[in-house]
This record gives structure tokens, sequence and C-alpha cells, in this order.
């Protein structure tokens, strides 16, 4: 048995969850906040049988698409006045980062 956390961009959430209802796949679902963007985000817990984890990497690959976005990166105009403005930097977003873990055991109660 193996764990998946799969964090995703919200926007993918939704369909990843129902593909994964679709393939009965169990997951639970987090909201999570990423780091670089500081957006919101979703962590999937899925539990699974070793047999089935290339098959639920092959559901996340398929609905978890990268693609380009814009964002206003900061600059600063004038070091002795402090002066601060803004220009729209493309960027990468989406996707899935996903970490496959062996599982020691599992119990349901």
């Amino acid at each position: 048995m193996k764990l998946i956390l799969a964090i995703v961009q919200d926007k993918d959430s939704n369909r990843l969850s129902n593909e994964f209802i679709e393939a009965d796949v169990r997951a639970t679902k987090l909201s999570t906040t990423g780091g670089f963007l500081k957006s919101g985000n979703t962590t999937f817990i899925v539990g699974i049988d070793d047999e089935r984890v290339d098959e639920v990497l092959e559901i996340i690959k398929k609905v978890c698409q990268a693609r380009e976005q814009y964002v206003n990166a900061p600059i600063s105009l004038d070091i002795s006045m402090d002066t601060h403005s803004s220009y729209p930097i493309e960027i990468q977003v989406g996707g899935a980062t996903c970490f496959v873990l062996p599982v020691e055991g599992f119990h349901r109660f």
C-alpha cells in the first residue's frame, strides 16, 4: 500500500475530485496555501494499493495541466526614495506535485 500526497491548484481540484470518484479512488481533500504565490491550492491524500499507483498518477497528470499566468512582480524604481512599482511577468502555474510514500499499516475503524 502507498500514500499519495498530491498538491494541485484550486482550479483543478473539482475536476480531479470528480475523476477520482469515477475511478473509484478514495481521497481526502484539504484546502492548503502555496508559499510562492500565496494562492490557494488543494492537497489530496490518497491511500491506494501498490498496483493502482500508476493509474492514480495518470489521472492526476491528465487533469492537472500546467499553464501560463501573469503576476505583478514588484520592482524598486529609486533606491534613495524607496519607491516601488510592479510589472507583469509570465509564470507557469498549475500541474501537480505528488509524493508517493510507503505505508506500514492501514486501519479503518
